[in-house]
């Protein structure tokens, strides 16, 4: 597996990472905590070391999978996780980053994880009611006093991630980014390669879709957001398929999986960009993995992305409620 640095922070993770998310949150059949961990394991072992978690994963249940599962490993990975969500009787009430908020998940998260220090600690939503001033200065603080060695955002937009650099330097933003979701081209990643900040786009396989593994015929169960979100309705998922016919036929050019490609082209955007797939099979973990020894030529990233534009998507990535409050 390669590394890649995040910006110029000094974090240097595996160029894949792992994201953790659907082990116990927002994806189903929700697989057995053993199988989780084992998968973890088996990610470490194949040369990752970069995990995504959050408290609401679950809730909590995904940074204590998390935090087992790195026991023995120790020193040799590093765990990225998140606050900013108000959290009552297991569901989510809206944002909250309030400094106080922030010490207390902060404290909680650490006893999950079983570690001293959170390498990489994200806002996991910007809080309208917070300063972001006061977000980072309190970021900056624990940073002080050794509880968080990094600080990112997620989902920002430009002038609240300049904001947030001026106080605590930013290492990350972690936004949605794949072949068909790229709205932060325009102005995000100008503006974080500007300040010297790394990439990690969540979704590169477009919660699955860009695999090619997912048809019209497919029914997600209660309990999977796909259910709910725009562009994974049926219609939408027949009309975008001349997308995955261009993926395919540049999987068949460079003798890879469509997975592989689409994570390619993530990886070939800039050399500070690393992608977190999720996934909870070992066979998708080791074919992920694989799309690191893939190269695209300049010609050929240039054809993809021309073809993949000529695509007219339909669907909304989420829902209007869910992009004015959590995001998810």
């Amino acid at each position: 597996m390669q590394t890649r640095k995040l910006g110029n922070s000094g974090l240097k993770v595996s160029a894949l990472g792992l994201g953790c998310m659907g082990m116990s949150f927002g994806y189903t059949p929700l697989p057995p905590r053993e199988d989780s961990i084992a998968l973890i394991r088996k990610a470490i072992e194949e040369g990752i070391t970069f995990f995504d978690t959050a408290e609401v994963y679950g809730p909590y249940t995904n940074e204590a999978v998390v935090g087992e599962a790195i026991v023995p490993f120790k020193g040799k990975v590093q765990v990225a996780t998140k606050f900013g969500f108000n959290i009552v009787d297991g569901k989510m009430l809206g944002v909250d980053s309030r400094p106080e908020t922030i010490r207390r998940v902060v404290e909680s998260s650490l006893k999950r994880l079983g570690v001293e220090c959170i390498d990489l600690l994200y806002q996991h939503r910007v809080d309208p009611n917070v300063p972001i001033e006061d977000v980072a200065g309190t970021v900056k603080d624990l940073i002080s006093e050794g509880k968080a060695k990094y600080f990112g955002l997620s989902e920002a937009g430009a002038g609240t991630i300049r904001k947030a650099h001026a106080e605590q330097a930013v290492s990350a933003l972690q936004s949605e980014y794949s072949l068909w979701t790229r709205q932060h081209e325009t102005e995000i990643i100008p503006t974080i390669e500007e300040l010297g900040i790394g990439f990690v786009p969540f979704s590169p396989l477009g919660k699955g879709y860009l695999t090619g593994k997912i048809d019209e015929k497919q029914t997600f169960e209660a309990g999977d957001i796909r259910a709910v979100l725009p562009r994974y309705t049926e219609e939408a998922r027949i009309a975008n398929k001349g997308l995955l016919d261009i993926i395919a036929k540049f999987a068949e050019m460079k003798s890879a999986t469509n997975a592989q490609i689409a994570l390619a082209w993530v990886l070939a955007q800039k050399p500070w960009i690393v992608p977190i797939p999720g996934t909870t099979k070992t066979h998708r973990l080791l074919e992920n993995n694989g799309a690191v020894n893939i190269e695209l030529s300049s010609v050929e990233l240039a054809e993809l992305t021309k073809a993949s534009e000529e695509i007219k998507i339909m669907g909304t990535r989420y829902t209007e409620a869910m992009e004015k409050s959590t995001g998810l």
